[in-house]
């Protein structure tokens, strides 16, 4: 007998939404065929077979049905979270330490506790979707409404958005570096997008194939830079004591490069057999997320701390950032160095198409009439406007990086807060709660008000505690950036009497 608190679906919904029958996957997809000429549905029809013979994902963000949750292969949550942080990007996230005045001790101390902190969020989170059957961002409707999502759903899209461009950016840096300035990071941004869009393309089955063994080649390059160039970690320029401004400021950019995963986390397990145990799939993505974060992050703040003692660490730093770095630091390799750099910069491609494989889902999310056009369609729509806005990225990294930052960090937590709050209080862990017959159907989910009201009120104490470059809160000069802790509690306490007197008013 089927388990009642299980999410189940609404087969007359789908009907109505056109859908089709996605024979590779047993699912319903997300394309309808318009009613037009016969030789204009062949062609289409057989467009549509020969995407799903190459095992093209169709389906959208409509919700999959508890008979169609069959998938045992549970450690996928461990590999796809393994590989879209076993790369460069987690590197030089941490390779911020430095520049807020923390050594490499303290910047170890703040990546270790932080990212304990943080990446239990997503992982928890991301345990929802083989429960409910629900995208990541569909569910944000059973607390922020039908409409009202929109607002997480924009930011979202631009957070998951701005997360590609760096990946791009450090990508084409480091396919630059190893052709010492006859490939200019331009084309290097093109190839890793293009790359990343093959794979997102193809949709959830190939990017989970995808994820499972690209972290392999990425580790071993990993390992391979970092012994080429380990007898100069240890060179480190002298730093002031650690201050709380310091060690808050990297604490912030750690929470914004972990939490926004909690903006696509259920994307990942909405296919798996909702059977396994939570506290398991959970231990899964948590320590898919903790062990790779943890050690690149120390070895990203061990190599910027160096920079400043390593001539020609410096140069390449100045060149081409990142990717820079990482060639100077295989430089005493040769030509088997130019051939890491490469393994490093595809290494972002687990990343990149996965991230990208959520925004597709985003897309249909924000504007609901877009249900009815190809997931895939969106793959190629987010890589033309990847590339021109990585391009302009790229020009000034470290300063386009520590401004994306400082804007995700804030509404993540936030939000987070909201999601948590409305499953654990209010639906209290039921996941036959999130109803299939609901997801698109205003009337039948909450109105939002309490959700958006209580997100943007704890912006009042959010600002004050903010520190950027461009604004320092009160609160902020003498604590350090406390604006995302702030966020998350603020917006929790909130939201509690809110979405009571909400939910005793529209009564759902």
């Amino acid at each position: 007998m089927a388990d009642p608190s299980i999410a189940k679906p609404d087969e007359s919904k789908n009907a109505q939404l056109g859908c089709f029958e996605d024979p590779e996957k047993g699912v319903n997809g997300s394309i309808v065929i318009e009613d037009g000429s016969v030789p204009s549905r062949r062609l289409r029809g057989m467009a549509l077979k020969s995407l799903l013979a190459s095992g093209v994902e169709l389906r959208g963000v409509l919700p999959i049905p508890i008979e169609e949750r069959t998938s045992t292969d549970y450690t996928s949550y461990f590999s796809i979270w393994a590989c879209m942080n076993i790369n460069i990007l987690p590197i030089t996230f941490g390779m911020l330490g430095p520049t807020y005045g923390l050594s490499l001790r303290d910047s170890a101390i703040v990546i270790v506790f932080f990212c304990l902190l943080t990446a239990a969020i997503p992982a928890y989170l991301g345990t929802l979707g083989s429960k409910t059957g629900l995208r990541q961002m569909i569910q944000a409707r059973f607390s922020f409404g039908r409409y009202i999502v929109s607002v997480p759903v924009i930011l979202n899209l631009a957070t998951l958005t701005g997360f590609c461009v760096i990946t791009c950016v450090v990508g084409g840096q480091c396919l630059s570096a190893i052709s010492e300035g006859s490939l200019s990071p331009v084309v290097g941004i093109v190839v890793i997008s293009v790359l990343s869009l093959l794979i997102s393309f193809c949709g959830y089955g190939v990017l989970h194939t995808y994820e499972r063994f690209a972290w392999i080649p990425a580790l071993i390059a990993i390992i391979i830079a970092a012994g080429s160039g380990g007898s100069h970690l240890s060179q480190q320029v002298p730093t002031s004591p650690a201050t709380p401004r310091g060690i808050f400021s990297l604490g912030m950019a750690i929470a914004s490069y972990m939490i926004p995963f909690s903006g696509l986390a259920s994307d990942f397990t909405t296919y798996l057999n909702p059977k396994f145990p939570t506290w398991r799939l959970f231990l899964y993505g948590f320590v898919g997320l903790i062990t790779p974060n943890i050690l690149l992050m120390t070895l990203g703040a061990a190599i910027g701390g160096a920079i400043g003692n390593v001539p020609a660490w410096e140069q390449g730093y100045e060149r081409n950032s990142v990717g820079g770095v990482l060639a100077a630091m295989l430089l005493p390799t040769g030509g088997f160095g130019k051939f890491v750099v490469v393994l490093l910069s595809l290494s972002l491609l687990g990343n990149n198409a996965a991230t990208m494989y959520s925004v597709t889902l985003n897309f249909q999310v924000l504007v609901p009439q877009l249900v009815r056009v190809p997931r895939y369609v969106f793959s190629i729509v987010i890589t033309a406007i990847l590339i021109p806005v990585s391009i302009k990225a790229a020009a000034e990294f470290l300063f386009s990086l520590q401004n994306f930052i400082s804007l995700i960090a804030y509404w993540s937590a936030a939000f987070v807060a909201i999601l948590l709050t409305e499953h654990v209080v209010f639906r209290k862990r039921r996941f036959d709660s999130y109803d299939h017959d609901a997801w698109n159907v205003a009337s039948q989910l909450p109105w939002g008000a309490a959700a958006l009201t209580a997100s943007v009120l704890s912006f009042g104490l959010v600002i004050p505690s903010a520190d950027q470059a461009w604004f320092t809160g009160p609160i902020a000069k003498t604590t350090g950036d406390i604006g995302f802790e702030l966020a998350f509690v603020t917006t929790m306490v909130l939201y509690l009497p809110l979405r009571a007197v909400e939910k005793r008013i529209c009564k759902r």
